[in-house]
């Protein structure tokens, strides 16, 4: 039996030498497909030879049309056999697929002594940042086969993925650059930190010890990366299986056309509206006499694959002597009640006892207890809590700190946090999460506070100046410093 992929992106797809491939793009592409038929170069003659799929959860894996299906049609025609409870096929004379999860991010640790030829993620967008560079430890290989990695994904603008494969997507249009498609670049992986070139040849040149050979053992590794796009007109074979899978994509309203349909990597409902990242100076170096505080929006749930919980979000925003004003750390964490506390205990050490921290607190007794309890827990560090305004008021709160932005009045640190703060703040109020939304109104209300506090104190000396001439004066005197 001849089995092949359909000619286009699926064939390019397979034919990659990358050590890393994505196939992405918009929805109908046939990207399961092609991950299915990737081990089938190995694992029917190889009996050393694994490969693992992952999913977020193995719900989807299970569900009818999904992963296990379809490889049902697929793998029984290569002579493979079954076992269902484990997820796993087995080759008469090869190796073995097996089909597992990563719900968690601990959840990477199972895997902790393992050796996995071929790690293939179906939907790589739905996978943390951190799951997929520590199963990069595991991709390794005693099997004759080259270990390596394939992905397949459909558009995020705010997935850790839309940075990683920027330079395939035209950062303006937010589409792929068709001329970059199945290009290589190769990278390094540096204290977190995304180190790229167009050659590894370039990135030994640049960070390699010149103390060693290129083949030396110890010598740095750059990994190779490619992009692939692909559209529903793509694959010929669903749209005549399914002619009306199209007028379902377009059914769809403008922004998910864009994406599932366009494969748009920067479109989102609408992004803008209070805050462009074109208003934002980004800087290097800070002047050292800012008052600064840091405020934390709270949540205190886990994600999980069946969830989309709200982030805790602290932002540390600084003000100078001239009255501009510097954000200088984001913390985006998702993460339980106790997991919170370590966190805002952490950071505040870390920050050190002249970084004022700022709380919301929910109206009524259970807000005052939580509010109670950070305090106490924090013992040591200047912490306030603040009332929460109702729900409605976010524009409002947010409108003072969008308009010092507008203005040009607000500068950023260079960090990898940027990123992801500016997409979100871009987002509102219109994204499905405002939480360093926020975390900025209250960080910014912190630092104005004072100065309000001061002007609506003296807005009464005026009836007592005649009275009280020196006094003051004086009082006005140290009105106008604190103000400046």
């Amino acid at each position: 039996m001849d089995i092949r992929p359909q000619k286009g992106p699926q064939e390019a797809f397979l034919q990659s030498s990358a050590d890393i491939a994505i196939y992405g793009g918009a929805a109908g592409a046939g990207k399961t497909w092609a991950e299915l038929l990737e081990p089938l170069r190995h694992v029917v003659n190889n009996p050393q030879f694994t490969a693992v799929f992952f999913r977020r959860t193995m719900v989807q894996i299970k569900n009818p049309g999904g992963l296990w299906d379809a490889s049902t049609k697929l793998y029984p025609l290569t002579g493979a056999n079954p076992t269902r409870h484990v997820s796993e096929w087995q080759w008469p004379h090869g190796g073995k697929v097996k089909m597992a999860h990563l719900e968690h991010d601990t959840t990477v640790y199972d895997w902790q002594g393992t050796e996995v030829p071929l790690i293939l993620f179906d939907e790589l967008t739905h996978f943390s940042q951190m799951q997929f560079f520590y199963m990069m430890s595991r991709n390794r290989s005693m099997c004759g086969v080259k270990p390596y990695i394939r992905a397949t994904c459909n558009p995020d603008a705010d997935s850790w993925v839309a940075q990683f494969i920027s330079w395939w997507i035209d950062q303006e249009t937010g589409y792929p650059i068709p001329e970059r498609s199945g290009k290589l670049r190769y990278f390094i992986r540096i204290n977190d930190v995304m180190l790229w070139g167009d050659s590894r040849e370039e990135l030994y040149e640049k960070y390699g010890d010149r103390n060693l050979s290129i083949d030396d053992p110890q010598q740095i590794r750059p990994k190779s990366v490619t992009f692939i796009p692909g559209k529903l007109t793509d694959n010929p074979s669903l749209m005549k299986a399914d002619p009306g899978y199209l007028a379902n994509l377009k059914a769809q309203n403008a922004v998910e056309q864009a994406r599932l349909l366009g494969g748009n990597w920067k479109i989102r409902p609408t992004a803008g509206a209070y805050f462009k990242r074109s208003w934002i100076t980004i800087v290097d170096v800070v002047p050292s006499n800012l008052q600064i505080v840091r405020y934390w929006d709270l949540a205190s749930t886990e994600k999980n694959e069946t969830n989309d919980p709200d982030w805790t979000v602290g932002v540390k925003l600084g003000r100078s002597d001239a009255g501009v004003y510097y954000v200088l750390d984001v913390q985006r964490e998702r993460i339980g009640p106790l997991g919170v506390e370590n966190l805002l205990l952490n950071i505040a050490g870390q920050d050190g006892a002249n970084v004022t921290i700022g709380i919301p607190q929910d109206p009524g007794q259970a807000g005052k207890s939580q509010s109670s309890a950070f305090i106490r827990r924090l013992a040591g560090f200047n912490l306030r809590a603040f009332i929460e305004a109702r729900k409605g008021d976010k524009l409002t709160r947010f409108g003072p700190f969008s308009a010092q932005c507008e203005g040009g009045n607000v500068r950023v640190l260079r960090a990898l946090w940027n990123d992801a703060f500016f997409t979100t703040l871009e987002g509102f109020p219109q994204g499905s999460h405002d939480d360093d939304v926020d975390a900025c109104s209250g960080a910014f209300r912190m630092l104005t506070e004072v100065n309000t506090g001061l002007l609506d104190y003296y807005k009464g000396l005026s009836e007592t100046v005649k009275q009280e001439p020196a006094r003051v004066n004086g009082n006005l005197s140290a009105f106008m410093t604190a103000l400046n």
